[in-house]
């Protein structure tokens, strides 16, 4: 599908010769629409996504451009003119979709590409199949000729959205290994950095490890929802084994198995580490899971439908 609909940004910081034409691949997702809203003030922003009618409903500004990952011309005409390409693919264990998106900027001359990766990948003991596919997608920006920025964000705390069921339904949040903790980031603050490094010089063959302020735990998730929220909530721990049930009612058995061995390297410590990387790309402190639960409020008080 080749669908397009235009709307012309208005006017923002960063016009006149500063202006850029960019790309953002996977503009529907948490990181890529609020990437987009970002860019559009000051720049030509071309969304692309598989369901057009979906970006145009949730009002993304900029041009949208329907095109399937699979789609190697239709990926091309969609990248001509454009000077960056934020690149984010929603199934990463499929290699051949950056395959595709990097051969199309490189045959449409886009100059800069920004990669939205992971921080296991500095993990030499994270060795489970989405990291390892992360480390290949890495590689093939870093090998595609243009200039290459890459992002490596921390899990998002949006991820925390899986809960809103159990809450709305019991007041119960369920996960396994409910005491290891994570430097969890919000994906507001991870598309922040994504603007700044594809607007502004002076990021090239850069990579930026991307956390919240502090590694926090579930338990203390549970503790802050509740908070926030002004009701009781209890944490109910799962067994390994029960969280791979649950996993495996949403995704196919490698992506379980990576969640699960992800899950087991929290446990052991891997993801304490904090950095300051997002205040130093966006000049302001990286979010905490306390705002980002505050400005999520609304998404767990929601009716339950019956």
């Amino acid at each position: 599908m080749n669908a397009t609909h235009t709307r012309t940004p208005g006017p923002g910081p960063g016009g006149g010769e500063g202006r850029k034409r960019i790309v953002v691949a996977g503009a529907t997702g948490a990181v890529g629409s609020r990437a987009v809203r970002l860019l559009a003030s000051g720049h030509e922003v071309s969304a692309l996504t598989r369901d057009p009618d979906r970006a145009a409903r949730a009002g993304l500004p900029g041009r949208i451009v329907g095109v399937d990952n699979d789609d190697r011309p239709g990926l091309v005409r969609a990248c001509a003119g454009a000077d960056a390409l934020f690149l984010i693919t929603s199934d990463p264990m499929r290699l051949s979709h950056d395959e595709n998106l990097l051969a199309a900027a490189r045959t449409a001359g886009v100059r800069h590409v920004v990669k939205l990766s992971a921080l296991a990948v500095t993990d030499p003991l994270a060795t489970d199949g989405m990291t390892r596919r992360q480390r290949e997608c890495e590689e093939l920006v870093r090998s595609a000729g243009m200039d290459w920025t890459l992002l490596r964000p921390r899990s998002f705390m949006s991820n925390a959205l899986g809960w809103a069921p159990g809450i709305l339904r019991d007041g119960v949040v369920r996960a396994p290994y409910g005491s290891s903790r994570n430097a969890c980031v919000d994906s507001l603050d991870v598309a922040a950095a994504a603007a700044t490094v594809l607007a502004a010089p002076g990021h090239h063959g850069r990579a930026y490890a991307l956390t919240g302020p502090e590694a926090v735990s579930v338990r203390e998730q549970t503790e802050q929802l509740a908070s926030v929220l002004d009701r009781p909530l209890r944490f109910v721990e799962l067994t390994l084994d029960e969280a791979r049930a649950g996993w495996g009612r949403r995704y196919p058995e490698p992506v379980v198995q990576a969640l699960a061995e992800s899950a087991a390297r929290q446990e052991a410590g891997a993801k304490l580490g904090v950095t300051d990387e997002v205040e130093r790309l966006t000049s302001r402190p990286a979010r905490t899971f306390g705002q980002w639960a505050r400005s999520h409020a609304a998404e767990f008080r929601r009716p339950v439908k019956p």
